[in-house]
């Protein structure tokens, strides 16, 4: 993730300039932005992450600016939205369904610090779990920091998906594991979103997946054999059917659990002493890496990590939406479920 010029879509340039600029990193993501199966729908939502370093200045010069965005809470103060923002749920604040420039957006808040944890340590899995996917970059960040930490994550993404697949698998199911990531422990999947969201972003976008992770593989060329990329293969289709190849032998599944970020550790720590600690981190991932049945270990202490954030992001959101709009935005996801 580079801070080279990036050419926005005039709609894109429209929006931002109703914003304060002091944005770290912002990028786009959601059907309205990338193309998905399903994606017909002229009204979608474009959905947005702001990146700022200091949330109290941003949201004060915000809430004078486009004071319509918020609900009830702007009356307690750009500080207390702040801190709600920064001390609750996934450490986002997001304002929704927001009419600009002739579309709905729904734009998240978050700081650059907590942005950097979820990305290296996977906290909360939340901003982590966006970013696995391939996004519409609006403004590249120039901070170092974040800028390793954005690549990190897509490498966690890479060790994390392999040890959930088995030994042979096909291209397309390795991106569709990497998306799935973030939305198997999702309460929201339960009800609100479509059973096949995850097949509906991946299979068009099979191309952008191979570019974002092209470079990840090839360092793992030891462990894992991925055909498509030796032949430079571009097709969306092929992907579908290249078989790929993976050592599932304990050592090469340390090696991958080694690697994870410090809360699905925590979190396989936790799960392997059922609660209490008698074997540290490293007794115990070597021991999960012998387990046949390790995989679903993995997809257990992830989907765990993912479901209290996405819970108790849920419930901030009908205080930062407000509840007409949190009614209103329901609704909306409930109908493109049904439809």
């Amino acid at each position: 993730m580079c801070s080279k010029a990036v050419i926005l879509a005039p709609v894109f340039n429209r929006i931002l300039a109703r914003f304060p600029q002091q944005l770290n990193f912002c990028f786009a993501y959601g059907s309205a932005v990338k193309k998905q199966l399903t994606n017909d729908s002229k009204d979608n939502m474009i959905d947005l992450i702001f990146c700022v370093d200091n949330s109290q200045k941003w949201h004060e010069l915000n809430m004078k600016q486009n004071p319509s965005h918020y609900s009830s809470l702007k009356y307690l103060g750009h500080n207390f939205v702040s801190k709600f923002q920064e001390n609750f749920g996934a450490k986002i604040y997001f304002n929704t369904l927001v009419p600009l420039e002739g579309v709905i957006v729904k734009y998240g808040v978050i700081s650059t610090k907590d942005s950097i944890t979820d990305l290296l340590e996977w906290s909360d899995l939340y901003l982590a779990g966006r970013l696995h996917k391939p996004v519409e970059i609006l403004k590249p960040t120039s901070n170092s920091e974040m800028q390793t930490a954005v690549q990190l994550n897509l490498q966690s993404a890479v060790h994390s998906a392999l040890l959930i697949l088995p030994e042979s698998f096909t291209e397309y199911e390795f991106y569709y594991t990497l998306s799935n990531l973030s939305y198997s422990g999702d309460f929201r999947m339960i009800f609100g979103e479509k059973k096949n969201k995850v097949e509906n972003i991946v299979k068009p976008q099979l191309n952008s997946f191979r570019q974002l992770y092209t470079p990840f593989l090839i360092s793992l060329s030891d462990y894992v054999d991925f055909p498509g990329l030796k032949e430079g293969n571009d097709e969306n289709s092929d992907s579908l059917s290249i078989v790929c190849s993976q050592d599932i032998n304990p050592l090469a599944r340390l090696h991958h659990l080694n690697q994870l970020p410090r809360w699905p550790q925590k979190a396989l720590t936790r799960l392997w002493n059922r609660g209490s600690l008698r074997q540290d981190t490293e007794d115990v991932l070597r021991a999960i890496a012998y387990d046949p049945d390790c995989n679903e270990i993995v997809v257990k202490c992830l989907n765990s990590i993912v479901w209290k954030s996405s819970v108790s992001q849920s419930v901030k959101g009908i205080a930062t939406a407000g509840l007409l709009k949190s009614v209103q935005y329901s609704s909306r996801k409930v109908t493109k479920m049904l439809g």
